[in-house]
Formats: structure tokens, C-alpha cells, sequence
């Protein structure tokens, strides 16, 4: 049982070593909305020019850019997804 708590304690301290600071610079993402409206990601470098829908919630974009390449190796291109207003 020890052993167990042991390698879960190293496992995480390794995590931890991983993380990078919280300071400027080291944002997730960049919302500008003058003099033009555009949000991007730095991690995907995905970028969204509807910023009212972004701020309303829809992050779904963002999140699959993040998502999607991991899953198929970076095969991937994700677009905006414009069809989910169209009834």
C-alpha cells in the first residue's frame, strides 16, 4: 500500500515540475475587441472572429481545436462551427 502512495506522490510531483508559471505572457487566450474583433488561441494558434459568440459561451470550437489533434495525430483542420445557428 505504501508503495502505491509512494508512486502516485512521484507521479504527481512530476506533474508539477511540468507546469509553467502563472505570469504575463503565459495566456491561454487573447480576446481583442478594438480596433478589430478577434479572439485566439496561442495554444492552437485557432482564431474566432465572431467575438459575440464566443463571449455568449461558445467555446465548443476552442475546445475541439484543443481536443481533436491529439486525438488524430494533428490531422486535423477545425473550423468554426457555423451550421449550429442555422435551424
Amino acid at each position: 500500500m505504501m508503495k502505491k502512495l509512494k508512486s502516485a506522490k512521484a507521479h504527481t510531483d512530476k506533474l508539477d515540475e511540468s507546469k509553467l508559471d502563472i505570469s504575463f505572457g503565459s495566456q491561454i487566450r487573447s480576446y481583442v475587441m478594438q480596433p478589430y474583433r478577434l479572439i485566439k488561441d496561442h495554444r492552437t494558434k485557432f482564431e474566432v472572429g465572431d467575438v459575440d459568440r464566443v463571449m455568449d459561451g461558445d467555446l465548443d470550437p476552442f475546445i475541439r481545436s484543443y481536443l481533436m489533434p491529439k486525438k488524430t495525430k494533428g490531422r486535423l483542420d477545425v473550423q468554426p462551427d457555423d451550421e449550429a445557428d442555422v435551424a
